[in-house]
């Protein structure tokens, strides 16, 4: 079955990916360069409705012929029509910020209404149980946050794509007990391969708010839905699409530290400072998808781990970014120093 949806979903995405890069027939929807983007063209940002597209064909297959799972994926779309919905008004003539984190709650809570919301806060060999209260909220701050940063992070061509092929492909081998579960992130994973042909460097379309936001929250449903049943530890996870959450996260704890306005676009995010120093879109998302493939193959061994070795591979990964981190900024002083007169 996955196969088949994951055929479907590639297919009908990267055929809906060429017809919308055709700017004249993109609904007007173009990301114009301006002083903090990475792009130098008017890039057509429409490849979020090429995503959903593949994404929704495949997800009608696998409801067909696995009834199991028709209520989760209803669940699903709960949350993400209106979340599409108001993020392509958004790519499309501006939602005021107030409207847009409404409606990101509110998909967050149909997911915590219907029984995303974890029992125990699995933290790497040490599995803390929540009052309902706290795993509740944090459920909401978890997917309102995937949302956002998903968003944040997609400025570089090939990034959220790959991201996303890379992070469902493990979600969907770390859930493969699930078939359901398995079948849907596989097909969301091709979906956006489908549209990744036409956004790697040089990209000729965008995901754009519809596409970017709607990735972010079904990795936070994904995540949320495979450690409630069970299927791996909810931090795996968290250790799969740490490649975004740790650059977006960092950022804005920086962000608020020096007193910026932190709902202002801005060129400051990590990835984008390796480009600005002159990494280029392809050397870097090249290096990030390296990065990414070293978390999803860490995830699928800390499955196989007991707790010491769990806690052990996720002391050398709390290494590895914080190494990464530093480098950046080392690299930067480096280039300010040789630019120096």
């Amino acid at each position: 079955m996955w196969i088949a949806s994951g055929i479907l979903a590639f297919g009908i995405a990267f055929g809906l990916s060429r017809w919308l890069a055709n700017s004249a027939r993109a609904f007007r929807l173009l990301d114009h360069p301006n002083a903090r983007s990475l792009h130098q063209r008017p890039i057509p940002r429409t490849g979020g409705l090429a995503v959903l597209g593949g994404l929704l064909a495949g997800g009608f297959l696998i409801g067909v012929d696995l009834p199991a799972v028709r209520a989760s994926l209803a669940i699903l779309l709960l949350g993400l029509v209106p979340l599409a919905l108001v993020s392509f008004l958004d790519d499309r003539q501006g939602i005021a910020a107030r409207w847009r984190l409404l409606v990101h709650v509110g998909a967050a809570g149909s997911l915590a209404a219907t029984g995303f919301v974890p029992d125990a806060l699995e933290l790497p060999g040490l599995p803390v149980i929540l009052p309902d209260g706290i795993a509740l909220l944090l459920a909401l701050l978890f997917v309102v946050w995937m949302i956002n940063l998903y968003n944040f992070m997609d400025g570089m061509d090939g990034f959220a794509g790959g991201m996303t092929a890379i992070g469902f492909a493990a979600l969907g081998w770390l859930g493969r007990t699930d078939p359901g579960f398995a079948a849907f992130c596989l097909t969301v994973a091709a979906a956006s391969a489908g549209f990744l042909v036409g956004n790697f460097p040089p990209a000729r379309i965008f995901l754009g708010d519809t596409g970017s936001t709607a990735l972010g929250f079904l990795a936070a449903a994904c995540g949320l839905w495979g450690a409630r049943a069970g299927l791996f530890p909810f931090w795996v996870a968290l250790l799969v699409f740490s490649p975004f959450i740790v650059d977006a996260t960092v950022t804005l704890l920086r962000r608020l530290l020096a007193g910026e306005r932190i709902w202002e676009a801005h060129r400051s995010h990590y990835y984008q400072r390796l480009v600005l120093l002159g990494w280029g879109h392809r050397r870097t998302v090249l290096a990030e998808y390296a990065l990414m493939l070293a978390c999803a193959g860490s995830a699928l061994l800390a499955v196989r781990l007991p707790s010491a070795g769990q806690v052990v591979l996720a002391g050398i990964w709390v290494g590895i970014y914080g190494l990464f981190l530093v480098g950046v900024e080392w690299l930067e002083r480096r280039r300010a120093t040789v630019s120096a007169p």
